[in-house]
């Protein structure tokens, strides 16, 4: 059809409503529409936006114009000669940015196609933006297909612009004279619109990944074959605590000195990650320490090494959630009925208020880690790891190395990486070393320096790492006697015992056996209802006569055996199978004359003397009560004045 055809097709649509079966359908569609929506199709209104309005629209369109400018720019350098206009619109079908020459754009002007108009087919009647928005198709439409008569004269060519998620967000349009129509300038408006499509999917995906990747906690580097940066996400600059610029001036060979860049084969990309467990990260004036992925790819930009890195903070965590330093009991889980030992609960509340050193002196089996575990469970730590190490169980050679860690070839046997020691595990933390009596005394001196600075330097390492963790201590020995005789170090002694808890054994807190004994026999009934066991009073007598020499872990021992082994609801004595022969306690008061046989007369001594006569310090490095050591004392024959008199 030529333009007096289209021509007569509308009139007659105009003045009967008749639609002429050569009339593209959607045209046909679209011309019934306006119908009845009642646009008037010769003296259309012009309904531009206001200014403000404007604005706001094209802020909210700002990457879609960022996007399309340079494209509508390039095809406007194609189609220079031909005076058409290049239009692009929102998805409400503002126009949003024309790009032409003067002359079509003081034509445009005549019908009001510029910035801040509106070209929807409710508003200026069948036109190639309305179609291509209310429609979600490509269209072209020529002369007086347009349904408004002011439009006649133009031809345009538009098609949908869709988003990242596939809805429709504008249009892009070329118009220019109607005499001037050509199929070829729809088939450019679409390709045209497809590039924009895909540039902007691409710059969504980028930005997305890139929010991703500054979002997360790693750090990502990305280097070139020449192991220059060529991309870095904000948690890398964050983490080595440099800038983008101060990012790209690092020489990685020398940051990343464990690296052996001379190994990865440059020709062979099938090779799986690298993975460093202990990273070293040289950067000016300081070293960090990292977990590493490291992975190599190649594209046609060339080789590209990606380092991922994580702080050593969580794979310790990871570590410690593995092998368990965890602390599993608070101070409910303590079972203390008798006031002395209320007493010492009392202040290991008091205790895990703050961050001093801990030492815990108490018999073997009377609870000093579950103190331990309790004062760390109450502190402001209890997120953090509790690291438990029984110095006695550590083999002489390899305590500095199992405490402190150690370097990549630091000795035969060593790890490749390197590995964190006991110390670098309870950072933000808790440390406990049970059985500190048992250390030996030509480490103690490492030991104490270790305490007091709080930092803590790897075998084969060259640089300290301070680290933030309280220290607890414990033991069954009596350090300040130990000191006396030189067995261990006094000034780790004082360093140890900012906070000293002394547990007393269970001999000197009766109610305890009473209170223990009922509290383990409820928690094996609750465990197995079908076989419920009680105490007789003589059962609960002959517990409470009884020395326990493994105190409360010997008492819990002892009734989980009775309530196996009883034949009968109610446990006797010889369902005990107590033996006071078999083990007295090592504090139990010796009747008369014994403890001279003992050798207990010559060990009270050197505690008073340790003490200078001070029975209640004396009684504290015995480990009994002031009133116990006083009968001692006098069982024995002892006079704590004379003691006195000698030390003024």
């Amino acid at each position: 059809m030529d333009l007096a055809e289209r021509k007569k097709i509308w009139q007659d649509f105009m003045d009967t409503g008749r639609i002429d079966p050569r009339l593209p359908p959607l045209v046909a569609r679209s011309w019934q529409d306006c119908r009845r929506r009642g646009v008037d199709p010769q003296h259309r209104e012009p309904i531009p936006v206001g200014r403000d309005e404007l604005t706001a629209i094209l802020h909210k369109n700002r990457f879609l114009l960022q996007v399309a400018g340079p494209l509508m720019q390039s095809v406007h350098e194609i189609i220079r000669d031909s005076h058409f206009l290049l239009a692009l619109t929102d998805r409400d079908g503002c126009v949003l940015r024309t790009i032409g020459d003067d002359a079509i754009l003081e034509h445009s002007e005549n019908i009001l196609f510029q910035p801040g108009s509106i070209w929807r087919n409710d508003r200026v009647g069948t036109n190639g933006p309305g179609i291509a928005l209310e429609y979600d198709t490509p269209i072209q439409l020529i002369g007086a297909e347009h349904y408004c008569a002011d439009q006649h004269n133009w031809t345009c060519s538009a098609a949908p612009i869709h988003g990242s998620d596939g809805q429709v967000i504008g249009s892009l349009d070329l118009s220019g004279s109607a005499a001037a129509a050509h199929p070829h300038t729809l088939a450019l408006v679409v390709a045209c619109a497809f590039s924009i499509e895909q540039t902007l999917r691409s710059y969504h995906q980028s930005h997305f990944m890139k929010a991703a990747a500054n979002g997360i906690q790693e750090a990502i580097l990305l280097l070139n074959d020449k192991l220059d940066l060529r991309w870095a996400n904000a948690t890398a600059a964050r983490e080595l605590g440099l800038s983008r610029k101060g990012l790209a001036a690092l020489d990685f060979r020398r940051v990343l000195p464990q690296i052996d860049w001379a190994s990865l084969h440059p020709d062979d990309t099938s090779d799986s990650p690298l993975y460093i467990d202990d990273l070293r990260v040289v950067l000016p004036g300081r070293t960090r320490r990292f977990s590493a992925t490291l992975s190599q790819t190649c594209d046609a930009t060339g080789r590209t090494y990606t380092l991922v890195l994580r702080r050593q903070e969580h794979l310790l965590r990871s570590v410690n959630r593995v092998a368990g330093n965890q602390a599993t009991y608070t101070f409910e889980s303590i079972y203390a009925a008798d006031p002395a030992m209320r007493r010492v609960v009392e202040r290991a509340r008091q205790y895990a208020c703050y961050d001093g050193s801990v030492l815990i002196e108490g018999e073997s089996g009377t609870g000093k880690e579950l103190f331990a575990q309790a004062i760390h469970a109450g502190s402001s730590r209890r997120r953090g790891p509790f690291v438990a190490v029984n110095c006695a169980s550590l083999p002489r050679d390899l305590i500095e190395s199992e405490l402190f860690g150690y370097e990549k070839g630091a000795f035969t046997g060593a790890l490749r990486e390197g590995n964190p020691g006991k110390f670098e595990l309870a950072d933000h933390g808790t440390l406990f070393l049970d059985e500190i009596g048992e250390m030996p005394l030509e480490f103690q001196a490492k030991l104490l320096r270790a305490v007091e600075t709080l930092s803590i330097r790897r075998i084969g390492g060259k640089e300290e790492k301070k680290l933030d963790v309280r220290v607890i201590a414990a033991t069954n020995r009596r350090l300040e006697m130990e000191v006396a005789k030189g067995a261990f170090r006094g000034d780790l002694y004082y360093r140890l015992n900012v906070l000293e808890l002394i547990i007393p054994p269970l001999r000197c807190r009766p109610a305890d056996i009473r209170y223990c004994a009922q509290a383990f026999l409820h928690r094996f009934n609750s465990r197995y209802p079908e076989r419920t066991r009680q105490l007789s009073p003589a059962a609960l007598q002959a517990l409470q006569t009884y020395s326990w020499p493994g105190n409360v872990r010997e008492l819990q021992n002892c009734m989980e055996r009775a309530f196996y082994t009883s034949p009968a609801a109610v446990i006797t004595p010889d369902d005990l199978n107590l033996s006071e022969t078999a083990a007295m306690a090592p504090r139990q008061v010796p009747a008369a004359g014994a403890a001279e046989n003992s050798g207990e007369r010559a060990e009270i001594l050197e505690c008073l003397k340790t003490a200078a006569g001070n029975v209640e310090k004396a009684a504290k490095i015995y480990g009994v009560s002031r009133a116990t050591f006083y009968r001692l004392c006098q069982r024995c024959g002892i006079r704590p004045k004379d003691i006195r008199r000698r030390h003024r």
